[in-house]
């Protein structure tokens, strides 16, 4: 097993007699993060950074973390991966396209724990873990097909991979749950991070109809448009209700604090393991940020509970009927997607304006 702590020796082999030998100190475990975009004040990586901070809070002297962030995915991330991985202990790579080169990376570095966010691939010494985004999508929904009145929902996106197309999906359904003629346009950025076109993505789609916009994408621009235009926005990754004080209703943030908290005391005790873990609502890694004012009590209300039924499990999103945009049946009344269905959903729900 791999020695997770060196003893320094602060005093000589042989101190003289009468003299306390002085306690061996332990080298603090090494733990670094790889970002895919600016910290900055919102968003996905500025999510995971408060994770990080979390775990230095938690954990004081016993951990040194370290990042790296603006990383692309692809050759570059391969690089800073492995070179953080030859100075630190464990190695957390928090995008989907860092995936394959962290697996590669860590087939290199045997002793050395990786956790890579939102993929499939492990290894023995590679974890992964997300969070059930869709949840958090669904009461979106709900909360935008009561505030909607044209039952247009914009929707800036930046890759047609499943945890971004079951979002699309899950917030659709929460909005038909109480609004049977809503409908979400979508506009791809092939981007996570790229404030320009996130700001003309979401022009376009208020351009179009849209009277409540939304994003899966990493910066405050969707938020900015939508107070800029007076339209109704729903922020994704954290709070962003500064960059939209009239007219962001709420956002969908993620808390990953006590998933890297406990995976860091795994690693200093040396009972870390690989594993998936996918946590939602219930777990407290999805979370609704306060409402906005504007939206009234009983509206709040609705969405508190359903909140609340979502963690306890008795209100399932993805609970059918579904149709998918072919017409096909995803889902018949009384039955419900199951995780590995939602984990690799390829596929539209029916109202869903745009293409995978």
């Amino acid at each position: 097993m791999f020695s997770r702590r060196k003893l320094l020796r602060t005093a000589s082999l042989a101190p003289a007699a009468g003299l306390v030998t002085p306690a061996f100190a332990a080298d603090p475990y090494k733990v670094a993060f790889v970002y895919v975009a600016p910290i900055g004040d919102a968003g996905w990586t500025y999510q995971h950074d408060l994770g990080r901070k979390a775990v230095e809070a938690s954990l004081g002297a016993a951990v040194k973390t370290s990042y790296v962030e603006n990383v692309e995915e692809g050759a570059d991330s391969e690089r800073v991966i492995r070179q953080l991985a030859s100075s630190n202990q464990m190695v957390f790579t928090t995008s989907f396209g860092y995936m394959n080169p962290t697996i590669k990376v860590a087939s290199s570095f045997p002793k050395v724990h990786f956790a890579h966010a939102t993929g499939y691939k492990r290894a023995a010494n590679v974890a992964t873990y997300s969070a059930r985004f869709y949840e958090g999508r669904y009461l979106a929904g709900v909360l935008a097909g009561r505030m909607s009145k044209t039952g247009v929902i914009g929707y800036v996106a930046a890759f047609p991979i499943p945890e971004v197309v079951g979002g699309i999906n899950a917030m659709l359904l929460g909005a038909l749950s109480v609004n049977p003629k809503a409908t979400i346009k979508v506009v791809w950025t092939s981007s996570w991070f790229d404030p320009g076109k996130e700001r003309a993505a979401a022009d376009t789609l208020i351009a179009q109809g849209a009277d409540i916009v939304t994003h899966h994408t990493d910066s405050t621009a969707v938020v900015q448009a939508g107070e800029e235009k007076g339209v109704y926005s729903i922020a994704y990754n954290s709070d962003m209700s500064k960059y939209g004080p009239k007219t962001c209703l709420t956002g969908v943030t993620m808390v990953w604090d006590q998933y890297y908290i406990n995976a860091v005391k795994a690693g200093i005790a040396g009972t870390w393991k690989s594993d998936d873990t996918w946590g939602g609502i219930g777990a407290g890694m999805i979370k609704l940020a306060k409402m906005n004012p504007v939206v009234p009590a009983e509206v709040a209300a609705e969405i508190a509970a359903k909140t609340s039924a979502i963690g306890a499990g008795t209100l399932k999103p993805f609970a059918g009927p579904i149709t998918a945009q072919d017409g096909t049946t995803k889902a018949s009344v009384g039955a419900a997607l199951a995780d590995k269905d939602i984990a690799s959903i390829n596929w539209f729900v029916l109202g869903v304006q745009g293409k995978i």
